[in-house]
């Protein structure tokens, strides 16, 4: 007889996603920490905000009348300018890495995420440029250049995503093999397109919008869109019931056909949400940096399932937070750039990364084996 006082089965599979992601916090806390103490420090210009509400460094003049840039004194990591580019950096990943958890959730991997970044890229950049102050579209309104290129940049990685999906669902060939071969081919359809050549030159309206800034000159839109993937992404996967077919179909595939559950459809959606996400972070890449190249998102593969590891997703299937993903990207970007402020080799950033893979795979496989022990003892 159940009592009314026991947990539901989902409280007990939320308990220690909760515990994962508090551990997370934990890491992320010691390392801004460590930075912060032995990271040093480093003089900077002095800045103000001068009548029209904008920055500018600040001089001062000696007995001659010289003028002289005033420098201050700040920490290596805890200044403001280093804050805003660590949250800046992590939100491209930390939005590709929620789809990425999809994936891996569902029992799936995704190696062609950072060709399918820079495809997206490379797409949209030649519409924003058709619609550019030098393009032949110059004379359209901007929002339909703003529109269609945003259009053209999610489009095409959205249909990447689903081309990723149809294969392994039709060929029922394990998802490695298919996305490594499209990592390939999405690449190379993108130096094909460009010839290894930059393409810039989009409509101001575009850049001003995703690079819309407050007075410390945090760039928010990033960050904003960040916030709304990792809580659609919470809420599809711990609120509906497409998300618990999604831990379902990770947990245990053959299982889920039996009991009714469309597996090639749950397959299927994961990739193009992965798809979608990819498309998203490229067209805030378009807009923060102007241009885009077909080498765009090199490694990016690493760096996303990385932190979707780093952050509790399980390559078995079946576990895993949106939530987690964002975490884990935040961890990931923190290494980077404790690298760069602590003066290390920034190689060294790949090797450790790989290490902090490997030991996250091999801490969720032996809290599975410590998990069937209980359950053994238990039954």
């Amino acid at each position: 007889m159940n009592s009314n006082n026991a947990p539901s089965d989902a409280s007990l599979r939320r308990r220690p996603f909760r515990l994962q992601e508090s551990g997370l916090v934990l890491v992320i806390l010691a390392l801004g920490a460590l930075l912060t103490i032995y990271g040093g420090t480093v003089k900077v210009p002095r800045f103000t905000i001068n009548a029209e509400g904008e920055r500018e460094r600040v001089f001062t003049e000696d007995a001659d009348g010289n003028r002289q840039l005033v420098m201050e004194e700040k920490n290596k990591f805890l200044r403001a300018e280093n804050l805003t580019q660590l949250a800046k950096d992590a939100s491209f990943i930390a939005i590709m890495a929620v789809g990425a958890t999809f994936v891996i959730v569902a029992g799936q991997i995704d190696l062609s995420v950072g060709a399918i970044y820079a495809l997206a890229s490379v797409i949209g950049a030649m519409v924003f440029q058709a619609f550019g102050p030098e393009g032949a579209r110059a004379a359209a309104p901007a929002w339909m250049g703003v529109g269609l290129g945003m259009l053209a940049c999610v489009g095409t990685a959205t249909g990447c995503g689903a081309l990723n999906g149809g294969m392994v669902v039709a060929l029922r060939v394990h998802p490695f093999i298919i996305t490594l071969g499209t990592m390939a081919i999405y690449r190379g359809v993108a130096y094909v397109l460009t010839k290894g050549q930059s393409i810039g030159g989009f409509p101001d309206s575009f850049r001003e919008m995703i690079r819309w800034e407050t007075a410390g000159a945090l760039s928010l839109v990033p960050l904003i869109v960040m916030v709304i993937v990792t809580l659609i992404g919470s809420i599809y996967l711990a609120r509906m019931a497409a998300g618990r077919r999604v831990y379902a179909v990770g947990g245990n595939e053959v299982a889920s056909r039996l009991s009714g559950i469309a597996v090639g459809r749950v397959k299927l959606s994961v990739f193009v949400f992965a798809g979608i996400t990819a498309g998203i972070s490229s067209l805030l890449a378009l807009g923060y940096y102007g241009s885009a190249t077909s080498g765009d998102g090199q490694g990016y593969e690493l760096d996303v399932i990385a932190a979707a590891v780093v952050g509790g997703a399980s390559l078995t299937g079946g576990r895993g937070t949106a939530l987690g993903a964002l975490l884990g990207a935040l961890i990931i970007k923190m290494i980077d750039n404790g690298i760069v402020i602590l003066g290390i080799d920034q190689n060294f950033s790949r090797i450790i990364i790989g290490a902090a893979v490997i030991f996250a795979v091999v801490l969720d496989q032996l809290n599975t084996w410590l998990a069937n022990r209980r359950g053994m003892g238990n039954a």
